[in-house]
Parts: C-alpha cells; sequence; structure tokens
C-alpha cells in the first residue's frame, strides 16, 4: 500500500496586539511650539506603531468655573485641533470624555478605593487650591481618581506624562494594584510613556524657562495657530546676547535656544547651522528661524482653519469616537460593577 502524506495548513498566527497609548488634553488652549517639538509632531507616525486613543478632558476641566458657551467652543476647536496634527479618526480613537459616560462611573467608584490621604498629598491639588482659594471643589481633590479611570478604562499600557502629571499616573498604578489585589486581574498596569526626545524649547524672553503659554509675556511663547506674521516677529524680538556670533555655546542661552529649534525644524547640526549663519549676525538669522517655523506650522493651522468651517464633519467624528469608545469602555466597567458587587441591570 503506498503510504499517503497527510499535510495540515500552519494554524494562522495572531497577529501581535498593538500596544495602547492614552493621552488626554484639556479644552483651555492651544499647544505651543515647544510642545509641538516635543510630542506632538510625533503622533502621525505613533499610530503606526501603537493604538492610539485621544480624549478631549472636558469633565476636569470643571474643576475651574468655566463660561458654558466658551467650553463648548473651546472643546470643539480642541478637538479639531487634534485632528489639525495629524491624528487620524480611522487608526486612532479619537473622542470627547463627557460623551462616554464610563468615565464618570468608573471615578466614582475608584474615589471609594481612594483614601483621603493619598489624595491630600497630591501637588498639583495644592498647587491649584492655593491659585484658586474660592474655589478649593470636592472635584479638585477627586481628580486623581477621575483620571485613574480615564486610563483603566482602555487598558493603556503606556500614558505620556509630562513632569506635573507623574505623580497622577503613579497614584494610578497603585490604584490599579490595589484593586486587582482585591478582586483578582481587572486593569492593566500602564507605564509612562517617554518619547524620543526633541529640542527643549525655551522662552524666547527668558531662555532659562521652558516655554509656557502661561508666561505673561505673550512674546515668550508661539503657539501652533500663531499668524505667520506674529511668529516672524516673536522671534525677531527674541533675547539673545551682545556676541553676534551664532554658535552653541555655555552662556548664550538664548542663541543656543533658537539653534535648538531652528535644528529641530530643519535637521541641520549645530555645525552646519553655525556655517550658514557666518558672519550674518543675529538679525538675519532669527529671520530664518522664525520663518521656518511659520513654514512648518502652516499645514496645523491650514487645517485647523478647513475643519472650523465644517462643523457637520466634526460632529460626526465626534460622535463616531464616542460610539467607539462608549464600547470599549463597557467591557471594563461592566467588569468592574461585577467584581465590586453592583446588580447588572
Amino acid at each position: 500500500m503506498e503510504s499517503t502524506t497527510v499535510t495540515t495548513a500552519p494554524e494562522a498566527v495572531k497577529p501581535e496586539r498593538k500596544k495602547v497609548i492614552l493621552s488626554g488634553i484639556q479644552p483651555t488652549g492651544v499647544f505651543t511650539l515647544g510642545n509641538y517639538i516635543g510630542a506632538v509632531r510625533n503622533w502621525g507616525q505613533m499610530q503606526e506603531d501603537y493604538q492610539c486613543a485621544y480624549f478631549i478632558a472636558d469633565l476636569h476641566s470643571l474643576t475651574v468655573r468655566q463660561e458654558p458657551a466658551q467650553l463648548r467652543k473651546q472643546t470643539l476647536e480642541a478637538f479639531a485641533l487634534l485632528l489639525a496634527c495629524g491624528i487620524d479618526p480611522q487608526k486612532s480613537l479619537c473622542f470627547i470624555q463627557s460623551h462616554v459616560p464610563a468615565h464618570a462611573e468608573l471615578g466614582w467608584i475608584l474615589d471609594c478605593y481612594t483614601q483621603f490621604g493619598e489624595l491630600s498629598r497630591m501637588t498639583q491639588f495644592k498647587d491649584k487650591s492655593a491659585r484658586h482659594a474660592d474655589n478649593v471643589n470636592a472635584g479638585l481633590f477627586t481628580y486623581p481618581s477621575l483620571m485613574a479611570g480615564d486610563i483603566l478604562l482602555y487598558q493603556a499600557d503606556f500614558v505620556p506624562v509630562g513632569a506635573d502629571q507623574k505623580q497622577h499616573l503613579e497614584f494610578t498604578r497603585d490604584l490599579a494594584t490595589r484593586f486587582n489585589n482585591l478582586y483578582g486581574q481587572t486593569f492593566r498596569i500602564p507605564e509612562p510613556y517617554i518619547p524620543k526626545t526633541g529640542a527643549r524649547v525655551m522662552s524666547l524672553q527668558d531662555p532659562t524657562k521652558k516655554m509656557s503659554k502661561s508666561d505673561t509675556n505673550a512674546n515668550g511663547f508661539i503657539t501652533v495657530l500663531d499668524d505667520p506674521k506674529v511668529i516672524v516677529n516673536k522671534f525677531k524680538r527674541a533675547i539673545t546676547d551682545s556676541e553676534a556670533q551664532v554658535c552653541y555655546r555655555e552662556g548664550k542661552d538664548g542663541i543656543n535656544n533658537l539653534m535648538s529649534i531652528y535644528s529641530a525644524i530643519t535637521g541641520r547640526t549645530f555645525e552646519q547651522i553655525e556655517q550658514e549663519f557666518a558672519g550674518q549676525g543675529y538679525g538675519a538669522f532669527k529671520l530664518a528661524v522664525g520663518e521656518a517655523v511659520a513654514e512648518e506650522l502652516r499645514p496645523v493651522r491650514e487645517e485647523f482653519a478647513r475643519l472650523m468651517k465644517d462643523k457637520g464633519y466634526l460632529e460626526a467624528t465626534y460622535r463616531a469616537g464616542a460610539e467607539q469608545a462608549t464600547a470599549i469602555s463597557q467591557r471594563t466597567i461592566t467588569k468592574v460593577k461585577k467584581k465590586v458587587g453592583l446588580l447588572a441591570p
């Protein structure tokens, strides 16, 4: 008898799960040039490597008194800005926090597993209480529990954090671990996401301080939506020194800052920049930096303006995002409710 060889098809290999990155922004302003160079311009590439979730944290903004019509306007603008900066709603989850009820639900449940002493030690609570002494509300106090809920709902692997949010992420990790120890594996423990470092962008008027939109001197910062003429004029007014030599050296904080910005935008090395502007003085250099930045930000400004004229598209997009976010978050909140003993509806 002839032997028969049976060949079986190889088992399908499941594609590796993309790691989840989650980030929220409050609807209270636009990104600075520092935000853009340090993080925002990398978002498009991140969508290829990770499963990204971005949301507008409008519930968090209520810890400070808001004018209702202005808050609605700023929320829509913040959503449009995410898209203008390269977030593709076909690749990333993009939604508005208050449109997904599970955020508030999980925030309350986690409140009940948070100790008073933990919240009272939060540095941001102390800082904001001092700045808004007339409105030290309970939401400001329990803000970290809601933030933890934001992260844990989507089983995030990574959370991009600045220096002011490290404490909140540590709190989230502690809270998730506590819950898991009580009820078994429920939440993924998130890690801080450390992006590839871009240039550290400093104030144009005080180059010893980080660029910030809270700077009392408007000439100290650039936003991604600034008019090109405004950008160029702010760079023309940038603080430098009296040497009139474009070179990167200790003690030349202003020029070092401008060279770092120009290098980040153009890809040129410091040595190439020094050669390009040898003997030209600071005027020509400041103008070149301003024009390069204005051109780099042009696509963001133009796309933002286009999106704000298409309210129908924005509404359809954030509604679709809310539906998707609700479906994802519902899996987590249903599991949590069952584990703490809440009766299913």
